[in-house]
């Protein structure tokens, strides 16, 4: 039998409505997270970066295009924003990953921008979270980071976790001007980031296979823009150059197939998110709103 769960609500920032979300594999993942034979799967081999690996070279194949037109209509995808038109694709992932039109994504004059397409939880100072998804949630920031030291400089600032579900646009870009340094990667499993996973678990951000970019700011010290990975995320692609400056909403990177998110921490006063994005994380919900759009100031 399997565990009843909550729907996923989130408030649409371009509508002003709460809105209840489709969930691309929900019986999948129900099963997987509620039914006890579910979780011996997930642990057995669900949550191992092989499974993962099977299924996005699954995806890559030409075959997978029958895939797409369904797709699209199921989840209400505007096609006119792509850069190649639906039949171009070659496969599911190589749709999954898609280039949007210049353009189609405008870029606020926020100084700072969402990193994503997709539904966003901000949090004013990162160590006093006490609710994400659920009551009493908190991050584990010397986890995400894997550093004691660096969490330090980073408990005290504004936080910012994206999560894009697979049927959102899956390239993910820098919130401000700066310049990166290289992207390091820390291993781990690849447990489901969906909401119906997170409020059984919240320690999967920080126990996930998820890579590491400091961006130098002038006007935001150095900001930390973090991917994580998920289940049936084939992997993390960094398009960026290492060292050579970029600007607000350029783009830094693509997950491949699957649900994922990016998280950004800033030093402590040099960001105020945006009111909006506060006040929708006070009562635990998340906000949808498109890459480039305002984050904070």
């Amino acid at each position: 039998m399997v565990l009843p769960v909550e729907p996923i609500k989130y408030l649409n920032r371009e509508t002003g409505q709460e809105e209840t979300e489709q969930v691309y594999g929900e019986g999948f993942l129900r099963w997987a997270y509620g039914n006890p034979l579910g979780k011996l799967a997930l642990h057995s081999f669900v949550k191992r970066p092989f499974f993962s690996k099977w299924y996005g070279r699954k995806m890559d194949s030409p075959k997978t295009t029958e895939k797409i037109a369904p797709f699209l209509e199921t989840y209400g995808l505007n096609a006119a924003d792509f850069e190649k038109s639906s039949e171009k694709f070659i496969s599911f992932n190589d749709f999954f990953y898609r280039k949007l039109k210049p353009g189609a994504r405008p870029i606020s004059d926020a100084p700072v921008v969402l990193p994503a397409d997709g539904r966003h939880l901000g949090f004013a100072k990162a160590s006093e979270i006490s609710s994400v998804f659920v009551k009493g949630q908190k991050f584990d920031v010397a986890g995400l980071l894997n550093s004691t030291q660096l969490a330090k400089k980073y408990e005290n600032g504004p936080l910012l976790l994206s999560r894009l579900c697979p049927v959102d646009y899956h390239r993910f870009h820098f919130p401000c001007a700066g310049t990166p340094g290289e992207t390091r990667m820390i291993n781990g499993p690849l447990f489901s980031v969906s909401p119906l996973a997170l409020r059984q678990r919240l320690s999967y951000l920080w126990e996930n296979k998820r890579t590491i970019t400091e961006l130098v700011t002038e006007d935001f010290g150095t900001v930390i823009c973090m991917e994580i990975g998920a289940t049936c995320v084939g992997s993390i692609h960094q398009t960026f150059t290492p060292g050579q400056t970029v600007g607000k909403g350029e783009e830094k990177g693509y997950f491949a197939f699957g649900g994922s998110s990016t998280l950004l921490m800033f030093e402590p006063d040099t960001v105020t998110l945006s009111a909006d994005l506060l006040e929708t994380s006070s009562r635990v919900r998340e906000l949808y709103a498109k890459v480039g759009t305002e984050a904070g100031h």
